[in-house]
């Protein structure tokens, strides 16, 4: 394939798009499958061509819609309508109402907040294209930014570019993402390697998977451009098996993108050639730290490794080795085509661009969501979010998954990015912003994440394999108003001892959850351990003792 095939393919598709009325889009990610969406979209074709309205009204199954708790989604996109909770009974309903009124009892009363606040980067594409056709994520730009990196850019202006974004990697720590391309450029060797990891297995967290199910070639095209600028020509995608539906899409774009001939040898007639294969993780946590994965890959337990040195020198099969998770490579066609400045324009000094968060817990509208950097938590939880439902308070958000923090209300109108989390104790991590009210025991949900931890681990280092533990059974004796009054001080000495010597990353931040609910919530726990009672009235014993 040539640039100008990739254009009249982009143009033939926007043309075929065009000489429809009417367009319905029916959400077919995990969400809303389960839902039975996949059935709904079927009946739909059915009475579309009964009715012989199949010239001028067409279905589409596109990907998450973002409203993960109101399916099954459906989207009228000429008339911008959106139904929620749509059954198969009411597709006559709908056809009926195409260009009049739309059906009021279907429509979604979502606040129109939760669309208007969001600036979509990652998830553009996501509800507007089918994500098993590479035609229409090609009429929307896709492998625009590939192809102009392998043609009119060096390797080296690709990576300035990166570094002129500020994009940070979106899978935990935030390191520079054009740092770490630079460091596996620079490193020697002809080999070199480019991983996604797409082992997302952090509570409540469903933003890598939402976006392999919904537009699994901008990954594809992150990870070639990430191929190009670092001198790479095999990737692997490490994605959980427990996510079937987004390793099936996966494939078939790989083998769409091969076909079209944007993966393979001499891609855009160029010298570059890249290939990527995919690997399924079995589902351990620890596998999301970057030497565990390359163990996984390599077919060795999935344990870490001390580092230096680091993946970027000696990484799969001792080769150079990039490593970023989905978001990041979703961040770069975008950020290739439109340039590195239109990308630090959005977010604040230290956190450009956007972030992808999964909202799950005590709030109205559960769901996918991205926002700019800097959004406050406030705007994020009551604007975006809807708010606590049934009337409750808000009491804490946590970000960061097992390894981040509780934060409370009094931090509601902080900033949401890498710095100021970092300074109430939590992490951005991959995105994943659980909300609590009222009725949260917050000794309870440091007992919950800490359990995770525990069954998590690895074992291979001692502070971690024993002191999750050890934690755990002070944080259940203390759920079980069987602890005494030195317990807190312990835990604060083991909390301490695990951050500073464990192994890798899932050790050095497990002890988060607790640290930070024993410094806003600390009244939770002197409940239990003074008066013998759960002041949200959550735990079992507490309640049996009232």
């Amino acid at each position: 394939m040539n640039i100008e095939d990739l254009h009249q393919i982009a143009r033939i598709e926007k043309s075929k798009q065009e000489g429809f009325q009417h367009q319905i889009h029916v959400c077919v990610a995990a969400g809303c499958l389960s839902c039975g969406s996949g059935q709904l979209k079927e009946a739909l074709e059915k009475e579309i061509a009964r009715r012989g309205l199949d010239t001028w009204c067409r279905v589409k199954g596109v990907g998450c819609l973002g409203l993960c708790t109101a399916g099954p989604l459906l989207s009228l996109e000429t008339a911008g309508i959106f139904y929620q909770g749509v059954k198969v009974s009411d597709v006559s309903d709908i056809l009926e109402a195409l260009g009049g009124a739309p059906v009021e009892r279907l429509i979604c009363p979502v606040n129109s907040a939760f669309f208007r606040r969001q600036v979509r980067i990652v998830l553009e594409n996501c509800g507007r294209i089918d994500p098993e056709r590479i035609e229409e994520y090609m009429a929307e730009s896709g492998y625009g930014g590939l192809a102009l990196a392998v043609s009119q850019m060096s390797p080296t202006e690709v990576i300035e570019e990166v570094s002129r974004s500020g994009l940070r990697g979106r899978g935990g720590a935030g390191f520079p993402t054009g740092l770490k391309w630079t460091s596996v450029a620079k490193a020697s060797g002809l080999t070199k390697f480019v991983i996604c990891n797409a082992d997302e297995g952090d509570p409540g967290a469903f933003m890598d998977r939402s976006v392999l199910e919904s537009d699994p070639h901008r990954v594809i095209e992150g990870m070639a451009i990430a191929g190009y600028a670092t001198g790479a020509s095999q990737g692997y995608i490490y994605v959980r098996a427990e996510y079937p539906l987004a390793v099936k899409r996966v494939r078939l774009a790989l083998f769409q993108a091969e076909r079209m001939g944007v993966l393979g040898n001499n891609i855009f007639n160029t010298s570059f050639s890249f290939n990527i294969k995919v690997r399924l993780g079995a589902g351990a946590f620890v596998c999301g730290e970057e030497t565990a994965l390359i163990a996984s890959i390599e077919g060795r337990m999935g344990r870490p490794r001390p580092r230096p040195p680091f993946p970027a020198e000696f990484g799969l099969w001792e080769h150079p080795t990039l490593i970023n998770n989905v978001e990041t490579f979703a961040n770069v066609p975008p950020l290739i085509r439109k340039g590195g400045r239109w990308f630090a324009g959005l977010g604040t000094e230290k956190s450009k661009g956007t972030k992808v968060f999964a909202l799950a817990g005590k709030i109205m509208n559960t769901g996918l969501i991205e926002v700019p950097m800097g959004t406050s938590l406030r705007d994020i939880v009551f604007d975006i979010g809807g708010g606590i439902p049934r009337g409750k308070e808000f009491k804490a958000v946590q970000t960061g998954g097992p390894s981040g923090g509780c934060i409370p209300g009094q931090f509601l109108d902080m900033p949401v990015d890498y710095d100021s989390l970092a300074k109430v104790g939590s992490i951005m991590g991959s995105g994943g912003m659980i909300v609590m009210d009222e009725s949260s025991c917050m000794v309870d949900v440091a007992r919950f994440f800490m359990e995770f931890c525990m069954s998590e681990s690895c074992g291979k280092c001692a502070p971690c394999r024993v002191g999750t533990r050890q934690i755990y059974d002070i944080l259940c004796r203390i759920t079980g108003n069987l602890s005494g009054p030195d317990d807190l001080a312990m835990l604060e000495d083991l909390c301490d001892l695990m951050k500073s010597t464990s192994l890798c990353g899932l050790g050095q931040s497990a002890p988060n959850p607790v640290l930070t609910t024993l410094r806003y919530f600390r009244d939770d726990y002197l409940s239990h351990i003074h008066d013998k009672r759960c002041l949200a009235g959550a735990c079992k014993a507490a309640r049996e003792v009232a």
